[in-house]
């Protein structure tokens, strides 16, 4: 049975939730899981990140890979999606080109991603959140930020406590581990989550958020890339600390409105709410060349084909898209991605392919490409988001015959029948 609830809360046992004294070691039922801060009980936004969250599922559904090092990723001219702790030893990293991940760990099994089984964990896992707060802010399929103002007396416990019960309940039933990050704001509850990774639990006070940060790199501050960190340092600005000492009148001038971000996310401050969001920003697929190609038509070929995988998932899901994304990258890994509007929201493989293609030829200049993607984005229910037309037109006609098809490869497989591009048909 939990203590009772104490806004003066400084630390508790993660594993059976007892409140504690903030100089205790371990626990009366054993475990040595203690979380402890000054602000503990003062606290309520928190990041929550999934342990590398790909190839802890794969581990989970496959003991055999336990004391393995796992990589999720493609083949040898892929990138790794992500990688087990064991791996990560080796010097492996996630959006490592493949064949730098198996020269520096020869022995580690590649797994091929299963997005569905990941994306079902995913959704469970954001269900669980949702249990503790509506207020979850999701960030990608494995990480959310959560709110917990107010929620004590719903939960009997703080905030703090509530967080390391769901951290169990997830290990428990989904078999993979999170990362517990708790702040006074997102920015510094972001950071605290992957100071203890994985099964971690850190926080990051008010009080001690200006000192912690003043040492720590420019890199640390979300959107701080490695070019910009080389902008900032080449002025003078190497640390945290080193922008806290500096004007903010000068990194405006200097930097623009970031510059204004970078003052204040130096001095912990960060006033942004968490916004819950429920439906994933994008339905997308990609696929990594085994050699580079430049050829228009092969291109396009392969286009249609993630159109219509991408038209598949955003149906399932009953989603419509505004937005159409197509993504290139160069044998240098330079990353290329073009965006269109369409005049109304889709879910049609034929509407993607020709909003995606029209992107392709503008942009495709006879070099060759080690990947191409598609993607449908500014989602929203498919019921909202298609009009009921009085009479038949163009679009109507489309998905009439897209339905159709669907429903003889739901029935018959997904060779029993062709369409658009991959039926041979002329798309002009």
């Amino acid at each position: 049975m939990v203590a009772e609830i104490n806004k003066k809360l400084t630390a508790f046992c993660r594993t059976c939730l007892t409140q504690l004294q903030a100089g205790a070691q371990s626990c009366s039922c054993g475990s040595a899981r203690i979380a402890r801060h000054d602000e503990l009980g003062a606290l309520s936004i928190a990041h929550v990140d999934c342990d590398a969250f790909y190839a802890s599922i794969e581990k989970r559904d496959d003991p055999t890979l336990t004391d393995k090092p796992v990589i999720v990723g493609g083949g040898a001219r892929g990138v790794v999606s992500t990688c087990c702790y064991i791996a990560r030893t080796y010097g492996v990293r996630s959006a490592m080109p493949m064949f730098k991940a198996l020269k520096a760990c020869p022995e580690a099994v590649v797994i091929k991603p299963d997005m569905r089984k990941y994306a079902k964990a995913g959704r469970r896992i954001r269900d669980m959140m949702e249990t503790l707060t509506p207020l979850v802010e999701p960030l990608s399929i494995d990480e959310a930020f959560l709110d917990l103002s107010g929620t004590t007396r719903v939960h009997g416990l703080e905030p703090a406590r509530a967080l390391a019960r769901l951290q169990n309940d997830i290990k428990r039933e989904m078999g993979v581990t999170v990362s517990v990050g708790l702040g006074a704001n997102k920015f510094l509850a972001k950071i605290a989550s992957d100071l203890d990774k994985p099964d971690g639990f850190s926080v990051i006070g008010r009080e001690e958020a200006a000192t912690f940060l003043a040492r720590q790199p420019t890199r640390l501050i979300w959107g701080v890339g490695p070019a910009f960190a080389a902008r900032l340092e080449r002025d003078g600005l190497k640390t945290i600390g080193d922008l806290q000492n500096a004007d903010p009148a000068f990194l405006a001038r200097r930097y623009g409105e970031v510059g204004l971000r970078l003052a204040r996310l130096a001095r912990g401050e960060d006033d942004r709410a968490v916004t819950p969001s429920r439906e994933a920003r994008t339905v997308s697929a990609e696929t990594t060349f085994n050699r580079d190609i430049g050829d228009l038509e092969r291109l396009e070929d392969i286009l249609w084909t993630l159109c219509e995988k991408v038209s598949g998932r955003i149906k399932k899901d009953e989603l419509c898209g505004r937005t159409v994304t197509l993504k290139l990258k160069s044998p240098d890994f330079r990353l290329l991605t073009r965006r269109t509007t369409l005049d109304r929201p889709s879910n049609l493989a034929r509407t993607l392919f020709a909003a995606a293609r029209t992107l392709l030829r503008e942009t495709h200049d006879g070099r060759s490409w080690r990947l191409i993607g598609v993607g449908y984005a500014d989602l929203s229910p498919a019921a909202d988001a298609i009009e009921t037309e009085l009479f038949e037109t163009p679009e109507t006609r489309l998905a009439a015959r897209e339905a159709a098809i669907d429903r003889i490869r739901e029935r018959f497989g997904r060779s029993a029948i062709g369409s658009g591009r991959g039926a041979g048909e002329e798309d002009d």
